[in-house]
């Protein structure tokens, strides 16, 4: 059994669903379809879920929507109109969305994730309404009726343990599943979003509950590349790689899946595949438990941007017990997470993501800092980017750091940080946001400019 997802990009019109209608039709295998809100048409157009959140906006601002809520459903129409599907579909997205219009606005939290998850959930109902048009045996399931649990956060759900028992029966199901992605539903019946690449983790979960033997992930590039295809020009594709490897790419700024996408088929050590809608025959790339590195010890290298460094300074610091401890709560206090924390014996470093702060914020972590740590200089510095060289064959490579550095020193960048991972998975590096792209480029061409395959593994 396979477990495939389509993204946005490939549901995005009718041509793209007919081409997703095709690829189902060519393996009997894949019995669970995971489907996304339609994405962009072009470069200009809009995607679906943007539309909805216009809507919700506008609803909660004490408007009428019915502006917003026009154009939703023309996108669906003008869908369905392409598919030769009934206009009884399109009178079901409708009343559908205003009925979730007419919900209950008092925690606007949850009154958004209900209006941004019907992107995925009427699109799901509208391919499934096609593929019947068409003689594919296929069903729409309401998560809520499947038992997909989470946790009651919304924009930031976590799937609830007993949601796997639940959702195994799937795998009995005589029809092809058609499965919106994005969202589940708290233990009180009310419906919370994922976090961002939402569909992915859908996917990922119902891939785990299936015990599926491929979770493939349809895209709109034949494999993921060792660099960003923007960045560095026509990179090489990678073949195969490990979860970590992904993970640790996918934090650093990787497009392809939000790097918590893939936790349940990690952990049930289900293999997944990117491959193409565009070009379904490219084998794609295989992201497995383990694999060889043997032929390089990089796999890819990834930049993202938008860090700031809380820096501090006090004599003797690596003598004071419970230092680092109260320097974390400080942070934990305010409701800040950190990425990385590079030391030495009398300073430390904390590095994280700048979209938390503000300058209130900052002003009283470094009051607090002061006054209860009494330390002898503290100050935030913005504007930072982390570049990440990853690959599982780095901890049985000597000089891999020496070459990173040098590469940076030649392309004329200075480095403000650099932090192994204990795992020696991943080898991260921060610098000014201005000089990201060209670091990616000069550690690309030292640890890749060498290899003449399209591929690596």
């Amino acid at each position: 059994m396979k477990v495939a997802k389509f993204g946005g990009s490939s549901v995005a019109n009718a041509e793209q669903i007919k081409k997703v209608a095709a690829i189902i039709k060519q393996d009997q295998e894949r019995k669970v379809v995971v489907v996304s809100a339609p994405g962009k048409r072009d470069e200009n157009d809009t995607k679906v879920t943007d539309l909805l959140i216009k809507l919700a906006d506008a609803c909660l601002n004490g408007e009428s929507g019915e502006k917003e809520l026009v154009h939703v459903v023309k996108r669906y129409q003008s869908i369905a109109e392409e598919l030769n599907l009934s206009e009884k579909i399109v009178r079901i997205i409708e009343e559908d969305l205003k009925a979730r219009m007419a919900s209950s606005k008092e925690d606007s939290r949850i009154f958004l994730d209900l209006l941004k998850a019907s992107g995925e959930d009427n699109n799901a109902k509208l391919i499934a309404a096609y593929f019947q048009s068409i003689d594919l045996e296929a069903e729409y399931i309401d998560p809520k009726e499947a038992g997909l649990y989470v946790s009651d956060e919304p924009g930031n759900a976590q799937v609830l343990e007993e949601s796997y028992i639940r959702l195994s029966h799937l795998k009995d199901h005589k029809k092809i599943v058609v499965f919106p992605g994005f969202f589940g539903y708290s233990k009180e019946g009310v419906l919370v979003t994922f976090p961002r690449g939402g569909s992915d983790i859908t996917g990922s979960i119902l891939a785990a509950a299936v015990q599926a033997d491929l979770y493939e992930n349809f895209t709109d590039v034949d494999s993921v590349f060792a660099a960003n295809p923007t960045v560095v020009h026509n990179p090489v594709k990678i073949k195969k790689m490990t979860y970590r490897e992904m993970r640790e790419l996918s934090y650093a700024g990787f497009s392809v899946f939000h790097d918590e996408a893939l936790i349940p088929a990690f952990k049930n050590k289900i293999p997944v595949c990117v491959k193409n809608t565009n070009n379904p025959s490219s084998s794609g790339t295989m992201i497995i438990s383990e694999r060889e590195y043997f032929l390089n010890p990089v796999i890819g290298i990834a930049a993202d941007e938008g860090f700031a460094t809380i820096y501090v300074r006090k004599y003797l610091m690596n003598r004071e017990v419970g230092f680092g401890r109260r320097l974390l709560q400080i942070l934990e206090d305010e409701g800040i997470s950190y990425e990385h924390i590079p030391s030495g014996i009398d300073d430390t470093s904390v590095i994280l993501r700048e979209e938390q702060l503000n300058e209130e914020k900052e002003k009283r972590i470094v009051e607090r800092i002061k006054s209860e740590l009494e330390v002898d200089d503290v100050y935030f510095e913005h504007g930072f980017a982390m570049i990440m060289i990853v690959g599982e064959g780095m901890h049985n490579t000597i000089g891999l750091s020496a070459r990173a550095t040098a590469a940076l020193s030649k392309a004329n960048v200075n480095i403000e940080m650099i932090n192994q991972g204990s795992s020696e998975v991943s080898l991260g590096l921060a610098v000014h946001q201005e000089d990201a792209s060209a670091s990616v480029k000069a550690l690309y061409e030292e640890f890749f400019g060498g290899v003449k395959e399209e591929t690596v593994s």
